[in-house]
């Protein structure tokens, strides 16, 4: 090989590695990118929890939330609020306060009633006992025979614990997420009752199996509504890893703690027939819900094109671009439900916006820009599914109703990292079901989980947690 050759090998070589090099190069910079954006991730750009937020971000997003220099409490101008009084027939004691002599002539004033009184109120728990029942199974002995008969053990209550005890101990475990431990000392505590571990975990049991038909009422109310609303999350069930979803509705919320959140899984929690608009997120294994009977959350969108914003070069712009669309959405929908504009003109004013922000989407798709071109591709896979809100006067832009209900089992989770068994699964989604639904409904929990176990005891209908129903 002469010197040319030579020569030329090398620079072959070389040129071969540059090559490489750069692709190299190329590589380190996609993924510092995606590290940048990953570390950059926070409630406000993605779907993370404000829980998860550093105490940095915490900070900036309270600092931005400041308008001007407030101080704490009722602002001047602020009507203000005063505890309501409760009506007469509440009230178990009257302390009747008369003056002794006019505060202006001293002159001796006469105990008259007043018709209209200044009234103030003070609220005391009084001492709390238990009532305490004791069954007293007599023996007789037959003169005839000699022997001994003891009285029907039939009516003796299977439980030492009557129903509304029992429907206590539940709330406490199952709706404010006290643990049982806790539970068993603040009865002992506030009423007197000792009640071992075991004891509240048997209470759990006999109060989740009283409350099955309510909760069975309840699915069958989401499953045939009209428009729902639907959110997952992680729950852990013995260390294991599951899923924990909602169906909720204005009328009633369901939960229910699956093995995972795969399609198959969660189109047999929805029924057979898959009735209504469905509000969610875009999970793709909701995709067996038909996209012209969806709507998409419009708050997740936001926080997606928050992140897009954040971006260097053409994807920062792209982001730009959407955020200003989804503001102007946002301004008309918010006009809409104050009633600043009619629903047939928040359609007309957004009919515009429709096109040019189905357009925009598709400009970013073109532009192949890497984190950002597939997102808006899957965007537009839901396009059918986008403007449901606008269409329909009862469904909403937002999954708000969806996230807002699972964050009471979210801090439960957090607290007692998950449930031990399939009973303490269904003790979990059987209570909070109820709870939420109670609320809704303007029923008392306590009462109703009270008339649940009397029902139970008694083997009476069970009551409804639907007032109409």
């Amino acid at each position: 090989m002469d010197e040319t050759e030579q020569l030329r090998a090398d620079l072959a070589t070389a040129l071969t590695a540059l090559v490489a090099a750069n692709a190299r190069v190329a590589e380190l910079e996609q993924q510092v990118a995606r590290l940048l954006e990953e570390k950059g991730r926070n409630s406000s750009n993605s779907g993370k929890p404000p829980s998860s937020d550093s105490p940095g971000t915490r900070a900036q997003r309270r600092a931005k939330g400041k308008k001007g220099l407030r101080k704490r409490g009722g602002q001047p101008g602020h009507e203000g609020s005063s505890r309501a009084l409760v009506p007469p027939e509440r009230v178990k004691k009257f302390v009747e306060l008369f003056p002794n002599e006019c505060e202006d002539c001293c002159t001796p004033l006469p105990q008259t009633p007043d018709a209209n009184p200044r009234r103030y109120q003070t609220a005391e728990l009084p001492p709390v006992e238990p009532e305490i029942t004791e069954w007293r199974q007599h023996g007789v002995v037959c003169p005839c025979c000699a022997h001994k008969t003891y009285g029907p053990y039939e009516e003796i209550p299977m439980s030492p614990f009557g129903p509304r005890l029992s429907s206590v101990v539940a709330l406490l475990t199952g709706v404010y997420h006290v643990s049982r431990r806790g539970t068993a000392r603040l009865m002992s505590d506030l009423v007197g009752v000792e009640i071992s571990l075991g004891a509240v975990s048997a209470i759990e049991a006999r109060v989740s199996e009283a409350v099955k038909d309510a909760v069975d009422e309840v699915w069958a109310h989401v499953k045939q509504a009209t428009v729902k609303h639907t959110d997952g999350t992680t729950w852990f069930k013995a260390g294991a890893m599951c899923a924990l979803w909602t169906i909720a509705t204005s009328m009633a919320t369901a939960f229910k703690i699956l093995a995972n959140s795969q399609r198959d899984t969660l189109s047999a929690l929805f029924g057979e027939k898959k009735r209504g608009i469905l509000v969610s997120d875009r999970a793709t294994a909701l995709l067996f819900w038909a996209m012209e009977r969806r709507q998409i959350c419009w708050a997740h969108l936001l926080r997606k094109f928050i992140a897009f914003s954040e971006r260097s070069g053409r994807g920062s712009t792209i982001g730009k671009e959407l955020l200003e669309y989804v503001g102007v959405m946002f301004e008309y929908w918010d006009d809409a439900k104050t009633g600043k504009i009619t629903r047939a003109q928040f359609r007309e004013h957004m009919a515009p916006v429709r096109k040019q922000f189905e357009a925009a989407l598709e400009r970013a798709v073109a532009a192949k820009i890497p984190g950002v071109s597939g997102s808006c591709a899957n965007i537009l896979v839901h396009r059918a599914a986008l403007w449901t809100f606008v269409d329909r006067d009862d469904v909403e832009p937002t999954n708000n109703h969806a996230e807002r209900e699972l964050r009471a089992f979210v801090l439960w989770r957090k607290r007692s990292f998950g449930t031990k068994s399939d009973r303490g699964d269904l003790f979990a989604e059987r209570l909070m079901t109820v709870a939420h639904t109670a609320r809704k409904q303007n029923v008392d929990v306590l009462a109703f989980l009270t008339s649940c176990c009397v029902a139970a005891r008694e083997g009476s209908m069970k009551p409804s947690l639907f007032v109409a129903g």
